[in-house]
């Protein structure tokens, strides 16, 4: 069948489309239907089925003789390791490890934070929780003590499970006493602490609250796989929380067991058995749901990496582990790719490696400029597929399904809409936009199964945040427009949309058109307030390693290009070359915090920042062309 039957298919009957994903799945007591309509805009999916997701993920592939296949390799460059787990040694791990956490009180709907690197562990504390039907919330080792008590205080879970340490180039980062000042911060106090101690620093135990992972899993009896109601959540992700408190997006069992697997062969277009590689982190969703969840509930084998694209040890790194370890299909976000261009612009160290068993390279996480895109395809001869989902939607809202059918790559374009997303484009009044024009993409609903059925303990945040602006949608915060074919084009945050003397502008076109120059490694465009046009579109480039030019030589050609490929319109004449761009630590720039620095606005300095230290170059290069104005 071809892209246009399957996803006609769908939305001819949507209800038999999942009803047969869902027969890919082992379920205890399988669904009657897929989808429940509980009024008021509110779904559940699968939700009279019962079903355990460490099951599907971990024992079902041990039943099918399937038990001695690698499902983890660990590539620690950082701690110069390597090792693999196979899927019978994976399910013996975590059934040990659940069965300590149900001696110590951990039960079905308990929940429980898991505060890790990249580790094997990390993940065998995710499925051991998924085996006795906690629900896990994952938060990024390292994060702040006080963002880490926000997440204990609405979570309020039984347990913490923490490493002592997580290692970076160059320094180690000290979890335990984040933790345990995370814990005397949050009103709320968790039963215990269970400590992973890494070798390159051993943490001091609390008594009578912290058991070290190993000994309080001695002799326990392993735990067995507990049925859940197919709308029982799995887990809880907090969006980073860059403005407000963070949200605890909900993900339900079975509808993420069947939008997952459905995802590895007709997204990914990998089969059983082969290797797949999501170069991210256990703390964000594509952690959760490319890293542990769906290369294991689909039977492939998963890379947990613990290094960066560059300076582990150089930016060969992403080629080495792809061809050490057979990749089939690698995902990654393109800011990983601008870092690898730009210390490598010739692709010197990618002719080092032979990639002949990578089929395609996956992007997402933020908009794949064109000449990030073109250079990967020039310098790897793979094909590139950029591709749109979200933490709340867990999954692709648009991509290209190369496993039913690779459609024609429109460079700028996530390609088509999935089975169970029905993209429109809307006007500020609801309305639907033309083909060309841009507006708010927003989802009709119902979702589809896996995506946020609500926002924990926080109903009316969920509505507000997602179902309100647009009755009947579900709102992405995402601008952008379709074309002729159908294909999809994310431009912007909706709040990126800038309004220039009545122009509605773009950042994301203008930072294309930056991203073309042959000197800028990457950049970024933020709106700031002008007193005469409302506002003024603000550019901030990084340039390729290598290049000594003077940086006001480029910042004019930058001024010109944009100028000459957009207009005058855009009124662009503020651009300004600086070493670094700020990042959150799953690499999205925080332009929101660049816009207040520019506008003269008190900044609170994010959780998720990679580097604070870096705000306070961008307050220079804004210095430098006179902002904050008055």
């Amino acid at each position: 069948m071809s892209y246009a039957e399957v996803y006609a298919a769908w939305k001819a009957d949507p209800e038999a489309f999942w009803m047969d994903a869902a027969r890919a799945i082992d379920w205890d007591r399988a669904p009657k239907k897929a989808l429940t309509d509980k009024g008021d805009d509110l779904y559940a999916w699968f939700a009279d089925g019962l079903v355990n997701t460490c099951w599907n993920a971990v024992d079902r592939h041990v039943e099918a003789g399937r038990g001695e296949q690698t499902a983890i390799i660990h590539d620690s460059p950082v701690t110069h390791t390597r090792r693999e787990i196979s899927y019978v040694e994976l399910r013996n791990r975590v059934a040990t490890l659940a069965g300590a956490l149900r001696a110590k009180g951990v039960e079905k709907g308990d929940r429980v934070i898991i505060y890790m690197p990249m580790i094997p562990e990390a993940l065998e504390a995710m499925l051991a929780c998924a085996r006795l039907g906690a629900i896990h919330s994952v938060v990024f080792g390292g994060f702040a003590a006080n963002e880490l008590a926000v997440r204990i205080d609405d979570a309020k879970p039984k347990a913490i499970i923490a490493a002592s340490c997580g290692i970076e180039p160059g320094r180690i980062v000290h979890y335990k006493p984040l933790l345990d000042g995370a814990i005397e911060q949050a009103t709320h106090k968790p039963d215990f602490c269970v400590i992973f101690q890494r070798e390159a620093e051993v943490a001091h135990l609390t008594e009578g609250r912290d058991v070290n992972w190993h000994g309080f899993q001695y002799g326990v009896e392993p735990a067995e796989c507990v049925p859940v109601e197919g709308d029982h959540p799995a887990y809880i992700l907090y969006t980073s929380g860059t403005t407000g408190a963070p949200k605890g997006v909900v993900r339900p069992t079975g509808g993420h067991l069947v939008a997952l697997n459905w995802t590895m062969k007709n997204i990914y277009n990998v089969d059983p058995g082969e290797v797949f590689w999501a170069a991210s982190d256990v703390g964000w969703v594509v952690g959760h749901s490319y890293i542990c969840y769906a290369p294991l509930i689909h039977g492939n084998t998963t890379i947990v990496f613990e290094g960066k694209p560059v300076g582990t040890p150089d930016p060969g790194t992403f080629w080495r582990v792809i061809s050490e370890h057979k990749v089939r299909s690698f995902f990654t976000a393109p800011t990983a790719f601008r870092a690898v261009k730009r210390e490598d612009p010739t692709g010197e160290f990618i002719a080092k490696y032979d990639l002949s068993h990578l089929r395609a390279i996956y992007l997402a996480g933020e908009r794949a400029d064109p000449d990030t895109i073109e250079w990967t395809q020039d310098k790897t001869g793979k094909p590139v597929y950029d591709h749109w989902w979200q933490t709340e939607t867990g999954w692709t809202i648009a991509g290209n399904p190369v496993g039913i059918e690779a459609m024609p790559v429109k460079i700028g374009s996530p390609t088509v809409a999935m089975p169970g997303y029905d993209i429109r484009i809307l006007a500020e009044d609801g309305s639907e936009k033309p083909d060309g024009e841009l507006g708010a993409i927003a989802v009709k609903l119902p979702l589809p199964p896996g995506t946020l059925p609500t926002l924990w303990n926080a109903e009316e945040r969920f509505r507000k945040s997602y179902l309100t602006t647009f009755p009947g949608y579900y709102e992405t915060g995402d601008a952008g427009m379709k074309d002729a074919d159908g294909y999809l084009w994310i431009m912007a945050r909706t709040d990126d949309v800038i309004n220039v003397a009545g122009h509605r502008l773009s950042t994301g076109g203008m930072e294309e058109v930056l991203a073309s120059h042959p000197d800028v490694a990457e950049c970024a465009v933020v709106g700031v307030k002008d007193e005469l046009k409302g506002q003024l579109p603000m550019g901030f480039v990084c340039l390729t390693k290598g290049v000594n030019r003077p940086a006001a030589e480029v910042e004019a050609e930058c001024v010109k290009l944009v100028r000459d490929r957009i207009g005058p319109v855009a009124a662009f004449k503020l651009c300004k070359v600086v070493d670094r761009l700020p990042k959150t630590r799953s690499g999205k720039i925080l332009r929101r915090s660049m816009a207040a620095i520019a506008d003269g606005e008190e900044v609170k300095v994010p959780a998720t920042i990679d580097d604070p230290a870096i705000l306070d170059e961008i307050r220079e290069g804004v210095s430098a062309m006179g902002y904050p104005r008055g």
